[in-house]
């Protein structure tokens, strides 16, 4: 009787698919490592974009306090560009500097500004005025401009909505120049180097610097660092001699007359 109700339960087990317990039952290694290879995943993409948008800021390598670094800077809004920024005027704090002809000094003064330090950003941080992130820009004492806005009238892109966009090109002789991803304050400067900070609609080409911004950074790549030397002034007073040359008296010898006996004269 015990036998023929086992072979019962076997036979409804084989036709159920198995035991309760054996239908409950998840097959759970499976399922934790489908959630770990995506848990791992989505970490590594978040490193990678934190990585991307958060660069390192170590002070080594170039440029260093001992090197200095030219770069020509123009900055467009709507299609034109826009004058020159004025020389800077803290020189005495900061060694990324304008000039005031369109080239930038990169000569950091510390680490701060040394090494991957060395941002477009750092040198728009030291300029008062100037904006500049990854949705504004703003030239000093104007109009700022944000993401979305119109080109205002009498301008190349009148009516055209327009975006922040940092274009830079390694040297003057390059064709091609690239766009800085991601926050355009993270663009390292090159010796060289030219760049274009604008505002302008996503279909427009973004213009090199002006010519003669170029020509600026030419010559004072091939002047290099200006040095001031003064030479030592020495006062040289030519000893005075006073030479008396001496004075001789030489006094005439006296001829004596003799007269000879007779009355003549010898």
């Amino acid at each position: 009787m015990a036998n023929n109700s086992t072979g019962k339960w076997v036979q409804r087990a084989a036709t159920t698919g198995g035991g309760r317990t054996y239908r409950g039952q998840m097959p759970v290694n499976w399922y934790a490592s489908l959630a770990l290879i995506c848990i791992v995943g989505l970490l590594l993409v978040g490193v990678s974009r934190y990585q991307l948008t958060h660069r390192s800021t170590s002070s080594s390598g170039p440029p260093t306090t001992a090197q200095t670094w030219y770069a020509a800077l123009g900055i467009n809004v709507c299609g034109t560009a826009e004058a020159n920024l004025p020389a800077s005027t803290n020189t005495s704090k900061t060694g990324l500097t304008a000039n005031g002809n369109g080239v930038v000094t990169v000569h950091p003064k510390n680490s701060s500004e040394s090494g991957s330090n060395a941002t477009l950003g750092k040198f728009v941080s030291n300029y008062k005025g100037l904006e500049l992130t990854n949705t504004t820009l703003r030239y000093p004492g104007k109009t700022a401009y944000t993401n979305g806005d119109v080109c205002p009238k009498g301008t190349p892109d009148s009516g055209k909505p327009g975006v922040v966009i940092v274009y830079s090109w390694p040297n003057f002789t390059a064709k091609k120049g690239s766009e800085t991803p991601g926050d355009p304050q993270n663009l390292l400067f090159q010796n060289g180097q030219l760049i274009t900070m604008a505002f302008v609609p996503t279909d427009v080409t973004i213009p090199k610097p002006p010519a003669s911004v170029i020509t600026n950074l030419i010559t004072a790549d091939e002047a290099g660092p200006t040095t001031s030397t003064t030479a030592p002034t020495t006062a040289t007073t030519a000893p005075t001699t006073s030479t008396t040359a001496p004075t001789s008296t030489t006094a005439a010898p006296t001829v004596t007359s003799t007269t000879k006996p007779g009355g003549s004269k010898a």
